[in-house]
């Protein structure tokens, strides 16, 4: 059976990023699949290259929103797809066969299917490699790539769609909920689907101080009765990683100073003779 996907793609301002993003998402082999542009009312000429393939969308708009996750609520409301994938203007797809390979492993078994990605920042590219079993800890700590996640969209009607108020972490709202606490099956799929840009707010380090608000509040609503217990778990792993760093380099250190020490002492004799 065929499980149709659509990719939902949101922009604003980011004409070049957008290109990249509908060049990848066109040359897929594989066809059968919704593509959706939601477009914030661009002013740099994103709108005019959204006019000129407007007759190959199943849907698109270019108005004025409340930011990233209300368009992106906006595509959820739009799809009709089975799966949803959220592939943000300068995100590709990693190469022409994804879909195809897609539509071969998505059986509808699973609520989630996530894959894995290439993290491109400025240039410097690397593999991310997700994990085949996730948890609570895993989420405290990372994220799964929306970018290279498929979500079956009943989920959003059963649970909730992504939160407006939050700038960074509603997609990670959405995971770690719809996993850690709904227990939403998922499946890891062994494959490179995404080329991330990490270029955009959540990738920004000035931003992280807000991501850890946003997900503090978050953990706070939906994990109340152990969040506190579970941050003292995290302090007391981050003192024990620096004991542990502090002796390694102490460690380090006395190896090279007892080396230096039987180097002078194997040389001092013949000094003496002299």
């Amino acid at each position: 059976m065929h499980f149709k996907t659509s990719i939902i793609t949101i922009n604003y301002n980011d004409r070049d990023g957008l290109q990249k993003t509908i060049d990848s998402v066109k040359n897929q082999i594989f066809k059968d699949f919704e593509f959706i542009i939601i477009d914030g009312n661009s002013n740099d000429g994103s709108k005019i290259l959204i006019e000129e393939i407007a007759d190959t969308l199943t849907y698109c708009v270019s108005e004025p929103d409340n930011g990233i996750y209300h368009a992106m609520n906006k595509g959820i409301r739009a799809a009709t797809g089975d799966y949803l994938l959220f592939l943000n203007s300068g995100d590709c797809l990693h190469d022409p066969l994804v879909m195809e390979k897609l539509n071969q492993q998505i059986d509808g078994s699973s609520g989630i299917y996530y894959g894995n990605i290439i993290y491109d920042e400025t240039g410097n590219r690397r593999e991310v490699t997700f994990p085949e079993k996730l948890t609570f800890n895993f989420f405290y700590e990372q994220n799964l790539s929306h970018q290279a996640s498929f979500i079956k969209r009943s989920l959003f009607h059963e649970l909730f769609f992504y939160n407006e108020e939050f700038k960074i972490v509603s997609d990670w709202e959405f995971f770690v909920y719809a996993i850690c606490k709904k227990d939403i099956s998922y499946q890891h799929l062994n494959m490179l689907v995404t080329t991330y840009d990490a270029t955009g707010i959540s990738s920004n380090p000035d931003n992280h101080k807000m991501m850890n608000i946003e997900r503090e509040h978050a953990l706070k609503k939906h994990f109340p009765a152990f969040t506190d217990d579970y941050i003292l778990f995290s302090e007391y792993k981050f003192n024990k990683a620096k004991q542990f760093l502090f002796i390694k380099r102490y460690t380090v250190a006395w190896k090279i100073l007892k080396a230096f020490m039987n180097l002078i002492l194997l040389f001092l004799p013949k000094f003496n003779k002299r």
